[in-house]
């Protein structure tokens, strides 16, 4: 389990790509200490397990079905990503429940300052757009956010100063695609509401 609090941006040193897999090395230093092999790290969001560690990198399988419902299929090298060790037992909870398995991808489709502050307007699909709330929570590339409006097709999200400078999300540009996990309180109470409709 992760709280979409990132500890530190990573970048990406290859990308090994199979037919329908990948292996991704990403170059780290914060995140490395006390992490061993087949420990869990969320990269922009996705959980991946640890594979290989070297000198201030670390690397992780990346399955088809990870490629197909997330944004690491367009991963390059030199690309910033957000990284986060899987939150230990007498950790401190500073964002939301967060698994690291993504619910699928957004599109941003617009940047805009107000002061000191950056908004993020992101599209995304209908099934994923169900399950958000205003002020409700989100995980934008393994960032817990507040989420500040939300309409059918699209929400907002506001960026304080330091979470910009803390992660990936000032290197992101109109048309650029991010992972989103939902709330997983909201995904529960869709299902209650599912299987309760199918009742009557």
């Amino acid at each position: 389990m992760f709280t979409g609090i990132v500890e530190e941006i990573g970048h990406i040193v290859s990308v090994q790509r199979h037919a329908f897999s990948q292996i991704i090395t990403i170059s780290a230093s914060d995140i490395l200490g006390g992490t061993n092999i087949g420990d869990s790290i969320a990269v922009s969001g996705v959980c991946l397990t640890v594979t290989s560690i070297g000198s201030k990198q670390f690397s992780a399988d990346v399955m088809h079905e990870t490629i197909n419902k997330s944004s690491l299929g367009n991963l390059r090298a030199g690309m910033a990503v957000n990284l986060e060790r899987a939150m230990p037992a007498n950790g401190r909870f500073g964002g939301h429940i967060v698994s690291g398995h993504i619910d699928g991808v957004g599109r941003i489709t617009k940047i805009s300052k107000d002061d000191n502050a950056v908004w993020y307007t992101i599209n995304a699909g209908k099934e994923i757009m169900q399950l958000i709330v205003p002020k409700g929570s989100i995980t934008i590339d393994g960032i817990s956010l507040t989420v500040s409006y939300v309409d059918k097709s699209v929400f907002k999200v506001s960026i304080i100063p330091h979470t910009a400078q803390k992660t990936t999300l000032l290197t992101k540009n109109n048309g650029d695609t991010v992972n989103l996990e939902c709330d997983v309180i909201s995904k529960y109470v869709e299902k209650v509401m599912e299987l309760s409709k199918k009742e009557e």
